[in-house]
Formats: structure tokens, sequence, C-alpha cells
């Protein structure tokens, strides 16, 4: 598929620009591949787990592949052991860190062993204080004096759960329309035929 096109796409679903490091991955071909329980190679087992949890609240599954069907957990440990440099892992970790310790300080325990509808509630919490932040004028103001973004903690795994699901296979193929390339020109469709976005 064109991995520029997703990558724009991807954007258009955030709501801004992709920030660096995820561009640069997709770019070099960090690709989710579907395995669900898949072996970490930058977190822990527990940091692995629960990142697995977030981005299934993200991307649940449906009728269509969820996030783990997609294998979005091994991308996103993928992306941060491969593209991310050693401040923005410490931020991300640093991040999670913070939190599994509201998990505990809300409902007394880990994130992981929250009930499914408190952990739901949780990253409800923690994106809608994210999403408030933003304002109007767009995420601007996470951008610090040396040009990087360091936006929230759910809105950098809301980033990487999208950009890893709307470039797998199922994905693109399952969610998204798929029109293989090279493939048939249709030079006008009506849109009642189009449907959904086209993923090329």
């Amino acid at each position: 598929m064109n991995r520029r096109e997703a990558i724009q796409r991807t954007a258009m679903a955030l709501g801004y620009a992709v920030t660096g490091p995820a561009l640069v991955g997709v770019l070099k071909g960090c690709k989710a591949t579907p395995e669900v329980n898949f072996k970490p190679v930058f977190f822990n087992e527990g940091q692995a787990a629960s990142v697995a949890e977030i981005a299934e609240i993200i991307i649940p599954k449906t009728d269509t592949p969820g996030a783990k069907d997609a294998g979005v957990p091994g991308f996103i440990d993928s992306m941060l052991k491969e593209v991310y440099s050693k401040e923005e892992q410490d931020k991300f970790l640093k991040g999670l860190e913070e939190f599994d310790a509201d998990a505990k300080k809300e409902y007394g325990d880990s994130f992981m062993n929250c009930k499914p509808e408190d952990q739901v509630a949780l990253f409800k919490k923690h994106h809608d204080a994210a999403v408030s932040a933003l304002g109007t004028g767009g995420p601007t103001g996470w951008w610090n004096s040396a040009g990087g973004a360091d936006k929230p903690f759910v809105l950098k795994v809301k980033e990487l759960t999208l950009l890893g699901f709307f470039t797998s296979e199922p994905g693109a193929t399952q969610v998204l329309q798929y029109n293989q390339v090279p493939g048939p020109f249709q030079g006008c469709v009506p849109l009642s035929q189009v449907g959904k976005a086209w993923a090329t």
C-alpha cells in the first residue's frame, strides 16, 4: 500500500500532523504484523500488556479486527525500540508509569488489574483532558524549544495505535476499502458506491 497516503489519512483521523518519530518509522518500514501474544523487545511484560490493553480500548474488536488482532502492540513496541530516541523512549515510559499510578489512585490497583469498564473510564479521563488541552489552536503548545513534539502520553499511544492499525493488512483491507495497485482506473464513481475512505 502507499504508506505516504496512509500516513496522511491517519493524520486526518488524529486531527493533527503525525509526529516525526512515527513518520520516520513508517517510512523506514516498521509495520504491524498480526500477532496477539507478541514477544516485546522494548517493553517488559507488564508494560507490553498495558500498552496492548490501551491499544485495544482505542480500537476494540467488533465485526472487524481490533488493535491486538492487527498486531498493533508489537508495532508500538518495535517503533519505540527502533525509531524513537532515548529521550522519547523515557518520556513514553514515564507517561505509562504515571498512567498506571493514576489507576492505583483512582481504583486501588494497577491498570491491568482494574475491571474492563474502569480501564476504559481511566483512558477516557486522560484522553478527554488531553483533547481539552488542545483548545482551538492545535497541538502547538506541546512543541518544545528544540522543535520536538511533547504531547500527552494518551495521544502518543493513540497516534501509534492508529498508525499501526491503518497501515496493517487487516486495517487496510477489512476496515478501509482497499484498492490494490496497480488496479482498474475508474475516473468517476458515485459517492453512494464508495461508502468509506480508501486505502491504497
